[in-house]
């Protein structure tokens, strides 16, 4: 059941579905080294990179797994910026969350800068997971793997801690192995079947031939042992190198049609988000086509500015401005002007989750990712614990929908929202940024439930910037089993 607490004056939810797990993760995070409990019965600070290091406001994290939201909060409680806690969370969420986020998978993020160094619109890092050039008579193609190479470009660009700091923490969850939690066992649920023909996800997600349940332990050490080789060797060594070509070779194993050509040109890119046009004092920004989800969630957005209560019309003009895009590569910015009026419809999509930090300086991320369907092809590239993500010319790709609002004249966050649930995802964007603008409260509040099924958000924003923390919020879908923190 999901929880609502107030501290002093400042809207905070903080959601999980299972308060048992709740107990044992907070307990965890308060006993993760020798060095911290020490700190408890001594006045020495903890150095930069433990955990204690930052007191005072954190910031916030957002996401659908509880234990890579946690994961990231440590991140920020040792010192780390937003890019540095999103890049740990989300290689914590695909040990944790595998079904929807993973090595073998992409996503899409936009990262905001809360300093000088701000362009005045956040960043967008576009990594959805790459078709490869032939099938090659695979019953299930999978794509190319991008989380990697994407996380690693958006850190080289705005991060600070080591980067290889950041892969030991999933590393160190898949070698050790993590409770299975709700989100995860829902899933699994769904899928079972289809996990049962694989042999190395049989073992992992169905021991004894039974499906995990939720708080039995998940564990991945072929998974583990990839982390340490991206760790030691750099994330290059996954598309160019000997981790490729086992890689490759446990791919073929599975049914894929990878080359080596394929991993090579798996590359991310950076480029300038889809920007709302008409305004001078904030930036209304989303994810930019091909991350058409982030289109579909701008036409969503505009169409609730203009009547906040209709919904339906907002979701079906924004479905409409997607699939508009994906039959002929209409112009993004000729439907958000009005020139061309977005028609059609899309097939099911699949799944995909998001992620959301917000550091203390208002750095700021949000990020969306998918394995291209619910735990990608249903099979692990043998030996590597990778399990490969289903391509985008086998499987419509899902709408990666996230959206971003920053002040123009100081370069602080108003609000950010990412949006799951196939196609809901970009109305749960538009709606939650929407009624956001249009609460000019002290405090900021939102709620992603009142989005329509099947659409899931998680949001965070300040109403007068992260050095007034009493003016923050975060939440995620109650609905869902995530998790939404931020503290002193």
């Amino acid at each position: 059941m999901a929880e609502t607490t107030r501290t002093n004056e400042r809207f905070m939810r903080s959601r999980i579905a299972n308060p048992a797990l709740a107990v044992a993760l907070a307990f965890g995070l308060l006993t993760s080294g020798c060095t911290t409990i020490g700190n408890f019965f001594s006045d020495e600070k903890p150095k930069e990179g433990s955990v204690g290091f930052v007191s005072g406001f954190l910031g916030a994290v957002s996401g659908d797994e509880p234990q890579a939201v946690l994961a990231a909060r440590k991140v920020l409680s040792a010192g780390g910026n937003a890019v540095d806690a999103a890049v740990g969370g989300i290689f914590a969420l695909s040990v944790t969350l595998p079904s929807r986020a993973g090595l073998g998978g992409g996503g899409a993020c936009l990262a905001h800068r809360g300093d000088s160094r701000a362009i005045g619109y956040p960043d967008a890092f576009l990594f959805q997971p790459q078709a490869p050039a032939s099938a090659g008579g695979a019953d299930r193609p999978a794509a190319a793997p991008m989380l990697a190479r994407g996380l690693f470009l958006m850190h080289a660009r705005q991060g600070k801690a080591r980067f290889e700091s950041l892969i030991a923490v999933g590393e160190t969850l898949a070698r050790d192995g993590v409770p299975a939690s709700r989100a995860l066992v829902r899933d699994l649920a769904i899928v079972a079947g289809p996990l049962a023909g694989d042999p190395a996800a049989r073992e992992i997600f169905l021991p004894g031939g039974q499906p995990l349940a939720e708080g039995a332990p998940l564990l991945q050490p072929d998974l583990g042992s990839t982390f340490a080789q991206l760790r030691r060797l750099g994330v290059g060594e996954l598309h160019v190198g000997a981790t490729s070509q086992r890689f490759l070779a446990g791919a073929k194993l599975a049914g894929a049609s990878l080359t080596a050509e394929d991993m090579r040109k798996a590359l991310p890119q950076m480029t300038r988000p889809l920007i709302v046009p008409g305004s001078e004092e904030i930036a209304v920004s989303f994810l930019p086509t091909p991350a058409d989800g982030g289109l579909a969630a701008a036409i969503a957005y505009q169409t609730l500015a203009a009547n906040p209560t209709a919904l339906a019309e907002a979701k079906s003009r924004g479905l409409a401005a997607a699939a508009l895009y994906r039959r002929d590569g209409t112009v993004a910015e000729a439907m958000l002007n009005g020139a061309v009026a977005p028609s059609g419809t899309l097939p099911p999509l699949p799944a995909s989750t998001t992620f959301a930090v917000l550091d203390r300086e208002g750095n700021a991320v949000i990020c969306a990712l998918t394995m291209g369907n619910l735990f990608g092809t249903g099979r692990i590239a043998a030996g590597t614990g990778v399990m490969l993500a289903a391509s985008p010319a086998w499987l419509p790709p899902p709408l990666l929908a996230a959206g971003m609002v920053t002040l123009r004249r100081d370069s602080a966050l108003r609000v950010m929202a990412g949006g799951s649930g196939q196609e809901g995802a970009p109305v749960a964007v538009g709606l939650a940024i929407a009624r956001s603008l249009a609460d000019p409260g002290r405090t900021f509040t939102a709620d992603p439930a009142a989005s329509p099924e099947p659409g899931r958000a998680n949001v965070v924003g300040c109403n007068r910037g992260p050095t007034s923390p009493e003016s923050c919020g975060w939440t995620t879908d109650s609905r869902g089993f995530g998790l939404a923190t931020g503290s002193n």
